[in-house]
């Protein structure tokens, strides 16, 4: 079983970040491990609270699994300070790490504000360029452009832009978009449309988390870019559609489908 590392916050709701991770990975095929950038109090309703980890500590984290666990992918969802992400950078060169799945956080489903304007500069800088794949949602997308974005044309756009910044590859993912739920995935070689139908469920908390994950455990699998994101739309997908209620606000969604009838 390969083994696939995630560097997230904790959602104390465990419908987002290190813990939707963790569901995903298992669901996927894959061992998960963590490391925590930040403790959130937060539930369906919303965040509360934000504690960051001393990067110092998120370092030892990063130490402790590459100096002993072989890492077949990384996924790096919500780091909200310049000092950590800069840190993180430094230890994935460091460590060669392969396979890395940048999901750029930076506002949650509710509304909150999870990276601080002045990190943009350093996710850009420090994680872009070693990322295998980046997938932004279009508000995220459209920080990191300085854009906005309304349509397939502007999507392609944003993605051009973003490939500039470093990646091998960028998801931006339409699900704000009216219509059919319609993600770009672009290299420099090409440019792929991936449609699913959209699905009327208020329980979406985690989406992104839970797709960049499937991503990182299907790249660890071996298959390619393309295939890892499309079999992981598929996932998100059916994962939506078999969600359910936790609390009165945005549910979760079921990660497990496949196994709980």
């Amino acid at each position: 079983m390969k083994k696939v590392l995630t560097i997230a916050g904790s959602d104390s709701g465990g419908g987002a970040g290190i813990q939707a991770d963790l569901k995903a990975f298992s669901a996927n095929r894959t061992f998960g491990m963590s490391v925590i950038t930040a403790v959130t109090a937060q539930n369906t309703l919303g965040v509360k609270a934000i504690h960051d980890i001393p990067a110092d500590i998120v370092e030892s984290q990063i130490e402790a699994i590459f100096d002993d666990i072989e890492v077949s992918a990384t996924k790096i969802g919500m780091v909200s300070n310049e000092k950590i992400i800069r840190k993180i950078g430094e230890k994935l060169r460091f460590y060669d790490a392969k396979n890395i799945v940048v999901d750029p956080v930076m506002v949650s489903t509710t509304g909150y504000d999870l990276l601080k304007m002045e990190s943009k500069r350093a996710l850009i800088e420090e994680l872009f360029p070693i990322a295998k794949i980046v997938t932004p949602n279009l508000r995220e997308a459209e920080v990191i452009c300085d854009m906005k974005i309304d349509n397939l044309n502007e999507m392609e756009k944003a993605a051009l832009k973003i490939l500039d910044m470093g990646p091998e590859y960028v998801l931006v993912k339409g699900g704000h978009l009216k219509g059919k739920a319609t993600d770009l995935l672009m290299s420099k070689d090409s440019i792929t449309i991936l449609e699913k139908e959209r699905i009327d469920s208020k329980n979406t908390h985690g989406t992104g988390c839970t797709l960049s994950s499937a991503i990182a455990s299907n790249l660890a699998n071996g298959y390619d870019v393309e295939e890892a994101v499309k079999y992981a739309k598929e996932y998100i997908t059916e994962a939506i559609k078999k969600s359910f209620d936790v609390g009165h606000g945005s549910g979760p969604v079921n990660h497990f489908y496949k196994f709980y009838k």
